[in-house]
């Protein structure tokens, strides 16, 4: 959510600050802006909207400078507008900021008195005036820096640009992220390792409570406290490669269509092909055996893999598992069992709310491990063991590769879990090894039927509500799919677990509502089907997602069948995922709605 990039140079930065930007989108904006230093003074150019906008802008009033910041906006406090657009400056001060200053009114109450009043709606301008009256009064940019700070209530990735300091940045975090990059004459700074891997590989990671002073060359770090300390500096994995759409329209598209790749990569870290068998590359900090308890918590479709994954674990490993929604479990405070396992999903490896949630369990005394896509995140860095999911970048803010990819990953931990806690035979383990291995070519022949489901989605996109069902671990991807319709389409949809239905749900059936059922052939289906047929017999507009099993069971009459490749049980789930993805992503492209960047959606949600 936001993103934030600067750079101490020795050439001009305006042009690359917005490239380096560009590198952000994917975590969703609403405008943007930059600022740098030079004779002049402080310049500044802002712009609502997409980054396409702020080029145009500074392309008819360029920027001189060699030392800048730049900002893309995920509005909270303040609207969408040019007015709201980091950076914020003052005379003295320019600042960025990720996150939300919760006592911004009591900092702006008192500001006043003094004759320092706000130009915008925004919490993050209180931090430059407050700043500016402590430049005014005699300090020092790392003075006015160290008395500010104390006085934020939230969270903040923030960077500090002063006139007259052209060689100068002053960085803090606190509950949002901030990578320092390290060039040979130039200093960077970024939220992630992404937005910088275009001028360096060798990054530093600012922890919670740092804040950073960086000249060329050089960086003075300090804790909270403002205690002198030493952060590793590391190599990055991030690429150096503009994400690209290749031959697809949006970013989405092509993500859902890398998924037999990415799906690959994942098999290959968590199985041994030659052998058929799991092969964890971690060294374990627990003993799947001895656990009494798995907890995992995440916020959106990644919740939706661990939902699924209660399913396995719980079936072929005999581990009780407990999913809850990390937005809640932070505040609930819930008692964790001994010898237990937190379990923590997220993309990003930066969802403030799941890594509060870590946090908590890690106070609590859990053994915590993390599934993430960005092994340099916070959530990685703080877990005691990482599963990566190896998708690769993903830039489209509705979730599609990495949910398969971390559905794949799961799949393999819940067969280690299975086999060292003596429930799984070798025989049973190697029958689900199998159906894994098989499952890129499954997920390619899914994507065959793409005309199929587009043809479908035209009709889909007539509707102002969609029903979706789904039974055992099928409920979550009828949650899942409705998700995905409604960040991407804007129309509205729910998810039901099928048993569901007749205590509720089956009142809003009409001629008018399509309801998706997923039922590939499982030892549910027949129940599922069954509610199925009492939708059909209230005039409902049936979607059948399943397999050729279930073609025929559904038998004649049912509306629009969409047939997917017949799997093992316990893969289904990651097969039914592409045509649910599908659906939404076509219903969209009729609708004429942002793909890749839906409305008031952010990739990386780093802010509660």
């Amino acid at each position: 959510m936001c993103g934030i990039v600067g750079i101490i140079g020795n050439q001009p930065v305006a042009e690359r600050l917005v490239d380096a930007l560009r590198r952000l989108e994917y975590r969703g904006y609403d405008s943007a802006g930059v600022a740098t230093l030079s004779d002049t003074g402080i310049g500044r150019r802002r712009a609502e909207g997409k980054l396409n906008n702020l080029a145009a802008r500074l392309a008819e009033a360029p920027l001189s400078g060699m030392t800048g910041i730049g900002h893309t906006r995920w509005a909270t406090h303040g609207g969408a507008t040019e007015g709201n657009a980091h950076p914020h400056v003052t005379d003295k001060v320019a600042v960025v900021h990720n996150g939300i200053i919760e006592n911004f009114r009591e900092l702006l109450e008192d500001l006043e008195r003094d004759g320092y009043r706000p130009q915008s709606q925004t919490d993050t301008e209180s931090v430059a005036l407050w700043a500016t009256r402590e430049l005014d009064r005699g300090a020092s940019p790392e003075e006015a820096v160290a008395r500010t700070l104390p006085k934020l209530n939230g969270t903040f990735g923030l960077v500090f640009l002063f006139l007259g300091h052209d060689d100068l940045l002053i960085a803090a975090r606190q509950g949002s992220p901030l990578a320092i990059g390290h060039g040979t004459e130039e200093m960077y700074l970024g939220s992630d390792a992404y937005a910088l891997a275009p001028f360096t590989n060798r990054i530093t990671y600012l922890e919670e409570g740092d804040w950073a002073v960086l000249r060329p060359g050089s960086i003075v770090i300090r804790d909270f406290d403002g205690n002198p300390v030493e952060r590793v500096q590391q190599i990055s994995t991030a690429s150096a490669a503009l994400a690209d759409k290749g031959n697809h329209k949006h970013f989405m598209a092509k993500e859902i269509y890398e998924q037999p790749e990415t799906v690959s990569h994942t098999l290959a870290h968590y199985v041994d092909l030659s052998s058929e068998k799991i092969a964890l590359h971690e060294t374990l900090p627990f003993d799947f055996a001895k656990l009494s308890r798995l907890t995992v918590t995440a916020c959106g479709t990644a919740y939706y893999a661990g939902l699924v994954a209660k399913y396995w674990f719980e079936k072929y490993a005999r581990l009780p598992v407990d999913v809850d929604v990390a937005s809640e479990f932070r505040y609930r405070e819930p008692p964790l069992a001994e010898d237990g396992l937190m379990l923590v999903i997220s993309q990003s490896g930066e969802t403030a709310d799941t890594l509060a949630a870590l946090r908590y369990a890690a106070q609590c005394g859990q053994h915590i491990a993390a599934l993430v896509n960005v092994r340099e995140s916070t959530i990685a860095r703080e877990a005691e063991v990482v599963f990566p999911i190896l998708c690769g970048p993903e830039i489209g803010v509705a979730s599609t590769k990495a949910f398969t990819a971390q559905l794949t990953a799961l799949a393999g931990l819940a067969i280690a879990a299975g086999q060292a806690r003596g429930v799984l035979s070798a025989s049973e383990a190697h029958t689900l090894v199998r159906a894994l291995i098989e499952l890129p070519s499954a997920v390619s022949e899914a994507l065959r039927h793409e005309n199929r489901i587009e043809a479908i989605a035209r009709q889909l996109a007539k509707a102002q509500d969609v029903l979706y069902l789904g039974r055992g671990q099928m409920f979550p991807l009828a949650l899942e799919g409705a998700l995905k319709l409604k960040e991407i389409s804007y129309i509205h949809a729910e998810g039901y677990a099928a048993g569901e239905l007749k205590h509720g749900p089956i009142a809003l059936v009409n001629e008018e509502m399509p309801v998706v059922v997923v039922a590939p052939s499982d030892p549910l289906m027949e129940k599922t089907l069954s509610n199925m047929h009492e939708v059909a017999a209230r005039g409902g507009k049936i979607v059948l997602i399943t397999d050729n099993a279930g073609e025929t069971e559904a038998g004649n009459g049912i509306g629009d069948i969409i047939v997917m490749p017949q799997v093992h049980p316990f893969v289904a789930p990651i097969v039914a995922a592409v045509p649910v993805q599908l659906l939404a992503y076509h219903t969209a492209v009729f609708m004429g709605t942002d793909v890749d960047q839906p409305r008031n959606l952010a990739k990386s949600v780093t802010v509660e």
